[in-house]
């Protein structure tokens, strides 16, 4: 089942997409190819195409590439070392003058190297509120070739209307690039919906358990797959086949996962809209959620992940480093509950004047809800938010 029918499911595919048995033992998991060559027999001919040098191919690599093809309902995958190489090879497609319209609640270290990194190599960046689909619109130049957006945003919780957004960058000869580690591939497909790339940190959801880092794009246009081969080819940011490993392994159970992340992300959410002590509640899957219809529109469920607010740093402290199941920890999606304080953590880097304009304040704390038990989740929110 390495190329998976359209006619299986979604958990199907996460646990047949891509691996096939290993053609001489027969195992049933794909093999570790811890190699950085490959023996030729002849000058220039590989025994099996490209298999020449372990940063060109690598058999686990390529089970994890189709792997994530098949979830996302792509043509081609491609893995990199981690979430921000993925997007550093999709932006690395453009050249000195060309523009970037990204969304202005991106993760923090997008933005450091948006700003500080790609911006050096003449590339230009605007920042918008992706909500807003006429500020998109404004934002257009002629020479703008990327629109680049997450949804939901990190740590808002924000929304853009994935469809829209697409027509609005064809309709301007520019490409669209989803972030869709929030969400995961169980819980919304942008390609469905007309993004040309769709990107995650796979450090997240995708694995699973914290134990690796790494990026995945999946893209439908068999161009845009040779472009990202290339540069990967060119630049060197490969995942190790350990990593690639871990990562299939991961995906066999995302979806019994992500049942759990989002039953428990709503409970969570729940409670602490009602309690007391909490001002707000950032989460797509309650009704309060100023995006609440287009959520139920493009997404199959709303995550595990949680941001609050809880008024000053003085609070944040006493909620955040006396949990007992949530550790204090950057970082998202695995199967054990973290929490952070994104001003001060995840978002250090932004500038402070346009954290406080996104209202990434130190008083706003990010939960991401593991699956454990969600009676002793509940308990030790309830016990510390009485601190």
């Amino acid at each position: 089942m390495s190329e998976a029918s359209n006619d299986f499911s979604f958990g199907t595919k996460a646990i047949h997409a891509g691996v096939e048995p290993e053609p001489v033992t027969g195992a049933i998991m794909t093999p570790i190819f811890q190699t950085s060559t490959y023996v030729q027999p002849a000058v220039g001919e590989p025994l099996s195409g490209s298999y020449d040098y372990g940063r060109t191919a690598n058999p686990t690599r390529e089970a994890l590439e189709a792997s994530i093809a098949a979830l996302e309902s792509g043509s081609f995958g491609v893995a990199f070392a981690s979430g921000l190489a993925a997007l550093e090879a999709i932006v690395k497609r453009l050249s000195a003058g060309d523009h970037v319209i990204s969304e202005e609640n991106t993760y923090g270290g997008t933005t450091r190297m948006f700003n500080h990194v790609l911006s050096r190599l003449g590339i230009k960046f605007t920042y918008v509120d992706a909500r807003d689909l006429e500020a998109v619109s404004a934002a257009i130049q002629p020479n703008t070739k990327l629109i680049h957006v997450e949804t939901p945003t990190n740590p808002m919780m924000k929304l853009c209307d994935i469809r829209a957004i697409s027509e609005l960058a064809h309709a301007n000869d520019a490409l669209l690039c989803v972030d869709n580690t929030f969400a995961s591939p169980f819980n919304q497909r942008p390609l469905e919906l007309g993004a040309d790339f769709t990107m995650h940190s796979s450090t997240k959801y995708v694995n699973g358990h914290s134990d690796v880092i790494g990026g995945l794009i999946a893209v439908r246009d068999p161009a845009l797959a040779d472009d990202l081969y290339f540069i990967r080819k060119s630049s060197g940011a490969v995942p190790g086949p350990m990593d690639c490993f871990l990562t299939l392994r991961g995906i066999k159970t995302l979806h019994v996962r992500m049942i759990r992340h989002n039953e428990n992300g709503q409970k969570v959410a729940e409670f602490l809209e009602m309690h007391p002590r909490v001002d707000r509640v950032l989460y797509p899957g309650l009704s309060s959620h100023e995006q609440y219809d287009l959520a139920k529109r493009q997404m199959n469920g709303f995550t595990g992940m949680v941001s609050v607010d809880v008024g000053t740093l003085e609070r944040t402290k006493a909620l955040t480093e006396n949990l007992r199941i949530f550790s204090l920890a950057e970082s998202l999606g695995g199967v054990e509950s973290l929490v952070n304080v994104p001003a001060l953590m995840t978002h250090g880097s932004v500038p402070e004047d346009r954290r406080e304009a996104m209202g990434i304040t130190p008083g706003l704390v990010r939960f991401s809800v593991g699956i454990e038990d969600i009676d002793d989740i509940l308990a030790d929110l309830d016990r510390v938010l009485q601190i």
